[in-house]
């Protein structure tokens, strides 16, 4: 079964044009902002020069996380004791990259590495978090000589059973997570967690891997307050930053000023040659440019090959990739990964198949009164490490909750839930629990992600919970898809140049890329390798202007001759000519509703 087009099955779109306070755009212009930049940040609600000041010495200070202080003391004494460390790993990107900056920090800051170990779970026997299960492997795993500290990274703030079995086996716990944490809160030893009560770190939207980073940072001040260094001589944690960009961005937290600066600091580092040996091989089996990297090459490249691992196979695969200094074994590792990812698009393309078909008989009546506003969907076929991935892509195209599930190997259902702006998600999921407590077993997530177990038998009541929750949560006005647009191009700016100054800019979620919108006359328009729409284009208003290229990717319906089309700008390299480009990403024609179109 085919996917039918975007265009008839997507919920309808609306163009939004961002506002840009005059007065904050021209005060960032006169502080020396280039003049195009500066309306984009007035637009995104920068107000201040200093929030995109991408210097490492802004960071937020690590004396400003709650607890971070206690965690560096009790690491301080763990390697002074000569104790021996494991940190607890989770099974996607974030909690790869947090593991392997806990790895290689604690080593650099004094941990010996035969005291130093980590364990992941497998997502399809383990599941989620420090469980009973994990403490009992990673004490058997290492029995001639057990870890004495466990070291959560990116979870651990749900395990109230796996921190309580880890100290009644004589270990000490430190929780570093992100995630929200419910009423009651793991016994744990120490948690860092910007998200925890009490916590007043500016930053709530700091992954897994920056919640390390920051433990790190403060570990390192402990130390050197003992005397082990000084500032000249102490290690340089900014090695680690291109790890902390890459977990960062593929865990789609938002791209606040205080996250930007660590994105943008590992992006200078990558460009520069400056780089772990796995970060290298993961560009190369991508095919993209470290020289040129750009957030979007975490999300959409390296990003979901390290996540494959964990969905697919074994995340120890993209841990060892992040953690060896060898080149050769991280290239090895890097085609391995490329591999399952491969495989990973493979069952992807098969679930969507089922879940079309599932979907034609549900009525989901886009875009009219009295719609269904959340849809969740299980098939016995569909994969559970995959049903995320389809969650989000559902939940884009529907614009409402979506949940997926899968049958896990204990029998209970596992989804994975995405969602929409105004309805959260893992606050949803707290009051259906209270609502159906025979349903849901656990949960836990954000508010745009979060995951949950179901008994074997109450898809039915939950799928009928949540839509009462959407229901009751959600109006038309929410159920309206939006793209926020940032109006024309001003004139002379559609350059190779410019591209690339808007490249070089952290964007990400909660701070998206410029979707600039213009009217266009199309001069020429054909069909490239069977699913790509290719342009000429004019702008409408300039006769004399030179044409533009265009591309529309999966898309091949022709489009109007004159038409309102929403882009993306990217430098295009062809033959050694080097060009600019508008990427289209929907159109609005004068006698038709809007199209959005795929990413790339």
């Amino acid at each position: 079964m085919s996917q039918p087009p975007e265009s008839a099955s997507a919920a309808p779109l609306a163009l939004v044009l961002r506002d840009v306070p005059p007065r904050i755009a021209h005060a960032l212009e006169q502080a020396g902002i280039h003049p195009l930049l500066a309306r984009l940040y007035a637009a995104r609600g920068v107000r201040d020069p200093q929030e995109i000041d991408e210097q490492f010495q802004h960071l937020i200070p690590p004396q400003q996380l709650t607890h971070a202080d206690r965690a560096a003391v009790l690491l301080a004494d763990a390697i002074a004791q000569g104790q021996r460390l494991c940190v607890v790993a989770d099974y996607d990107c974030d909690g790869a990259t947090a593991c392997a900056v806990a790895l290689r920090g604690l080593k650099m800051l004094g941990v010996r590495e035969s005291h130093l170990h980590y364990v992941v779970p497998d997502r399809s026997v383990h599941g989620y978090g420090l469980t009973p299960a994990i403490v009992d492997l990673a004490l058997e795993r290492h029995a001639h000589a057990p870890p004495q500290v466990l070291i959560t990274v990116d979870n651990g703030i749900a395990s109230i059973e796996g921190v309580a079995h880890a100290r009644a086996r004589g270990l000490q716990v430190v929780v570093t997570d992100h995630h929200l944490p419910a009423d009651q809160t793991p016994a744990a030893d120490v948690i860092v967690n910007p998200n925890q009560k009490g916590c007043s770190f500016p930053s709530k939207h700091l992954a897994g891997v920056g919640v390390m980073f920051y433990v790190l940072l403060a570990l390192r001040s402990e130390l050197r307050a003992r005397g082990h260094f000084d500032e000249q001589t102490q290690p340089k944690l900014i090695a680690l930053l291109d790890l902390v960009a890459l977990g960062t961005v593929a865990d789609v937290v938002r791209l606040d000023a205080n996250n930007r600066r660590l994105v943008a600091q590992g992006l200078k580092r990558i460009r520069s040659g400056r780089m772990q040996a796995g970060v290298a091989a993961l560009f190369a089996v991508a095919g993209r440019n470290p020289q040129q990297a750009t957030a979007q090459d975490f999300g959409f490249a390296l990003g979901p090959r390290l996540n494959a691992a964990g969905r697919l196979s074994d995340m120890t695969l993209g841990i060892e990739c992040l953690s060896t200094d060898d080149p050769v074994r991280a290239a090895e590792l890097a085609q391995t990964l490329d591999s399952i990812n491969r495989e990973r698009r493979s069952v992807e393309d098969g679930m969507r198949e089922r879940a079309e078909e599932l979907m034609s008989s549900v009525d989901l009546g886009l875009g009219t009164p009295g719609a269904a506003a959340a849809l969740s969907l299980f098939h016995p076929q569909f994969h559970e490490g995959v049903v995320g991935i389809l969650a989000g892509r559902l939940k884009d195209r529907l614009h409402r909750p979506v949940f997926v599930f899968a049958r896990g190997q204990d029998g209970l259902l596992k989804g994975s839930g995405r969602s929409i702006e105004g309805f959260h998600l893992r606050d949803a999921l707290d009051l259906i629990s209270k609502r159906h407590p025979q349903a849901l077993v656990r949960f836990g997530g954000h508010a745009m992600a979060a995951g949950c177990s179901l008994a074997p038998d109450a898809f039915e009541a939950f799928s009928e919970a949540l839509r009462q929750v959407a229901r009751e949560w959600l109006d038309e006005a929410t159920l309206q898809r939006q793209l926020r647009i940032d109006g024309a191009l001003p004139p002379g700016a559609f350059s190779a140049d410019v591209a690339r100054l808007l490249d070089a800019q952290v964007w990400g979620q909660g701070f998206e890329a410029p979707v600039f919108c213009e009217r266009v006359r199309v001069l020429h328009q054909r069909v490239v390798g069977d699913k790509h729409l290719k342009l000429s284009v004019r702008p409408a208003n300039d006769p004399r202007a030179a044409p533009r290229e265009a591309i529309w990717f999966q898309r091949v319906e022709p489009v109007d001759d004159e038409a309102v089309l929403a882009y993306r700008m990217e430098v295009n390299e062809w033959q050694g000519r080097v060009s600019a480009q508008m990427v289209v990403v929907a159109q609005r024609s004068d006698a038709g509703p809007v199209a959005l179109g795929s990413p790339a």
